[in-house]
C-alpha cells in the first residue's frame, strides 16, 4: 500500500500554508516553486482541499489560498481521505468481486478482517494527528512516533 502523489503533495502544500500562519495566503505559483510540483497539479490539490473545507481561496491581486480553520482543527486522516480516500472502504468488496458479480468470499472472508483492522489502526493514528502536530520539526515528530511505537505490538516476518 502506498500513498499517492496527490496525497503526499497535497499534504506538503497544506503544510506550507500552516507554516505561513493564520490568515496568510499563498498562491499556486508560490506553492509550485516551493514544492517543485507543476502548477496544474497544485491547482488540482488545492481544489480538493478547498472542497474538503481545509483551505479557503481569495481572488484578486492579493489572492491565494489560506487555511480555512486553525491547524489544530485539521485532522490529517480527514485531509488524506479528501485527497485520495481510505485504504479500505466498506464497499471495497463489492467493487472488487472478480469475474463473477459477487466476491467468492463475501460470506466468510478472513482477508476483509485484516483490511478492517488495518484501517482502524491507520484511522487511530491519522485521526489523532493534526496539521499543528505536523508543523513540528522532525526530531519532535520522531519523539512522538517513538512514544506511539512503544504501545504497538512488534512484528517479525515468518519467512
Amino acid at each position: 500500500m502506498r500513498l499517492s502523489s496527490t496525497e503526499e503533495y497535497g499534504l506538503r502544500c497544506l503544510l506550507q500554508l500552516g507554516r505561513k500562519g493564520p490568515g496568510a495566503s499563498v498562491t499556486i505559483p508560490e506553492l509550485s516553486r516551493t514544492e517543485g510540483i507543476s502548477q496544474a497539479h497544485v491547482a488540482k490539490m488545492m481544489r480538493l482541499l478547498r472542497r474538503g473545507g481545509f483551505v479557503a481561496s481569495t481572488r484578486g491581486q492579493s489572492g491565494g489560498y489560506a487555511l480555512a480553520r486553525p491547524a489544530e482543527q485539521i485532522a490529517i486522516g480527514d485531509v488524506l481521505a479528501v485527497l485520495g480516500g481510505r485504504l479500505f472502504d466498506s464497499d471495497f468488496c463489492g467493487s472488487h468481486p472478480g469475474v463473477s458479480g459477487l466476491c467468492a468470499h463475501m460470506g466468510d472472508c478472513s482477508i476483509r478482517t485484516v483490511w478492517r483492522t488495518l484501517q482502524r489502526a491507520v484511522d487511530a493514528v491519522l485521526g489523532a494527528l493534526t496539521l499543528k502536530d505536523l508543523l513540528r520539526r522532525e526530531p519532535e515528530m520522531n519523539a512522538w512516533a517513538s512514544a506511539r511505537d512503544k504501545s504497538l505490538p512488534t512484528y517479525s516476518p515468518h519467512v
